[in-house]
């Protein structure tokens, strides 16, 4: 993958300018989000949640591409793969986001709904196509291949729990709650291991997986491809391990495969095949779940809980933010009245 401007500048740009940014986006977009948890209409909520961010992508100075968005171009109006956004002025980089990991969840009232969003300097986030991958993950800290995509899940919680020096039975397993994964959620509780099934939100998963109050030892399952690319994002700033292979079950998935050069259909990829480079990762919690409360909202304002990773320096920053509506919305209508004045 092409690394794009040279590296010292493109580090400093994204330490000392782009990480704070990078979650300035997911907060915003979790604050529109959050007005409508539980609405019912998962259509008005992405609408939402899109809108809110492509406004504040497009309020940060990078020339910024969208490689893996909500969607081809043909399909929805904004946030689409491909998609321009920043005001330019800066490098170039390359986005992946997620407006809502867990649309309709979020539309039904439930937890661990986030918005997150990853950055890379061009060429440093694979480019996959919308199928699903197959998925497994642990955080930093391990022995090299301590697990493995094609051992079976008794053998890789056998090594996972020799590596931490625990019994079997007490270690955490995250998946996704999906009917696809009957079978193996038999062969983990036959291993001895305990389960935590989450709805949605297998980039969640995964980043749990990395820190340590989380409980969550292992993440494995089948999940979106892109989603894949974001977690590797955020384990790529702070450690882990995770091998993912494309499921590409049909043609037309191998089509668009190949489309975006990939050859190889069974190839497991690595964090540094997915993502490589200099990262910023951000994410922020819309409702509650095992790595981010939601957004609490009262009377004038609301907390948001985020987090924001780099690569550059492995370091990951738990953010509290106070957003005072009134002020903002006081400051928002004295920016149209000086664009007005600067009209007449």
């Amino acid at each position: 993958m092409d690394q794009g401007p040279a590296v010292n500048d493109l580090a400093e740009f994204m330490g000392r300018n782009l990480a704070l940014e990078a979650v300035r986006v997911t907060e915003a977009t979790a604050l529109a989000a959050s007005r409508l948890v539980g609405c019912g209409d998962e259509r008005e909520l992405e609408q939402a949640a899109t809108r809110a961010m492509f406004t504040a992508l497009n309020g940060l100075q990078i020339e910024g591409s969208i490689i893996l968005g909500e969607g081809p171009e043909e399909e929805i109006a904004t946030l689409y793969n491909g998609q321009r956004v920043g005001e330019g002025g800066g490098p170039a980089i390359d986005v992946a986001l997620d407006a809502i990991e867990g649309t309709t969840i979020c539309a039904k009232g439930g937890s661990n709904v986030i918005s997150v969003l990853a950055m890379a300097g061009k060429g440093g986030l694979l480019h996959v196509p919308p199928v699903y991958m197959e998925k497994i993950a642990v955080g930093p800290g391990l022995p090299e291949d301590v697990v493995n995509l094609d051992a079976s899940p008794a053998e890789n919680l056998k090594n996972l729990a020799l590596a931490k020096g625990v019994a079997v039975s007490d270690l955490l397993i995250c998946m996704l709650d999906r009917p696809r994964h009957d079978e193996l959620m038999n062969r983990v509780r036959e291993a001895g291991a305990r389960i935590m099934l989450i709805g949605d939100g297998d980039v969640s998963g995964v980043v749990a997986a990395t820190q340590p109050l989380s409980g969550v030892d292992l993440y494995i399952g089948t999940g979106g491809a892109p989603e894949g690319v974001l977690a590797a994002a955020a384990l790529a700033c702070v450690g882990g391990q995770m091998q993912g292979r494309l499921l590409l079950r049909s043609e037309s998935d191998k089509q668009a495969a190949r489309a975006l050069g990939i050859e190889d259909f069974r190839r497991i990829y690595g964090v540094r095949d997915l993502a490589l480079g200099e990262v910023v990762f951000a994410a922020t919690g819309v409702s509650d779940g095992p790595l981010l409360r939601g957004v609490r909202r009262y009377r004038g304002g609301a907390v948001s809980h985020s987090l924001v990773m780099r690569s550059h320096t492995g370091t990951l920053r738990y953010i509290e933010a106070h957003h005072n509506s009134q002020r903002k919305a006081g400051l928002d209508s004295l920016g149209r009245d000086e664009q007005a004045g600067r009209s007449e």
